[in-house]
């Protein structure tokens, strides 16, 4: 049986000893009824894997000993991408919880003229992204960036697989016909009234490459979650 996995975002590399936080101390031991002498994996975020064994298995600061740990090796490229924050708060917090589970490493609120959402409340979002990394059992937490405008977005990462999602009725590729396999990768995806046709100008020209994810029209969301899965699958 696998070993839940804590979140452990201040632990050190070279520790032996550590105290689970509260919230995190309460739901070890009372939620999931572990005890002294069980074993648990903990998370950093940052790629470290330890495994531990409860030696004070106290409700509100949990000690555990530090038994092993493993640094994960991390993701053979980087997959970034930049999607418009919908107003409907639901939608976009499931696609952060999708896109963590399937594998993402860089999330940018992007603000494009047509964004109904510029504002983000990041510690709720931190949290999703920490649970649904804890769910897949990952160790490596992605980069919720804060919210940066669509003209700073189109001039950064140039070294990378520049794309955009765009429903003008131009010539476009098939995303999964065009990815560059080990590339890192990074994908724009715009609000539910999509990207202007001076924005998709002005990425055109900026060396982005437009780019198809089907047939149909897709929700903000929904066209992130195809994003990602064919980044993955590249």
């Amino acid at each position: 049986m696998d070993l839940p996995v804590f979140y452990a975002p201040d632990i050190q590399p070279a520790d032996t000893r550590y105290t689970m936080n509260e919230d995190t101390s309460k739901y070890c031991i009372q939620v999931l009824r572990h005890e002294n002498g069980d074993q648990v994996l903990l998370a950093d975020g940052r790629g470290h894997k330890f495994t531990a064994e409860i030696t004070d298995d106290n409700r509100k600061k949990c000690v555990v000993k530090i038994v092993d740990r493993t640094l994960v090796p991390g993701p053979e490229r980087a997959l970034r991408i930049a999607i418009s924050f919908t107003k409907n708060t639901s939608r976009i917090e499931w696609f952060l919880e999708k896109a963590t589970e399937i594998g993402i490493q860089t999330i940018i609120p992007l603000v494009s003229q047509r964004t109904e959402k510029e504002k983000i409340k990041a510690e709720r979002l931190q949290n999703i992204l920490v649970s649904a990394m804890l769910q897949s059992q990952q160790f490596y937490l992605p980069d919720l960036q804060e919210p940066q405008a669509f003209d700073k977005v189109v001039k950064q990462h140039t070294d990378s697989q520049r794309l955009i999602a765009h429903c003008l009725p131009e010539q476009k590729q098939a995303m999964q016909d065009i990815m560059q396999p080990g590339k890192d990768t990074l994908v724009l995806i715009g609000p539910e009234g999509d990207f202007t046709p001076d924005e998709i100008k002005l990425a055109l020209e900026q060396g982005f490459v437009p780019v198809s994810l089907g047939n149909t029209r897709l929700r903000t969301e929904t066209a992130g979650m195809v994003a990602v899965t064919i980044m993955n699958l590249a």
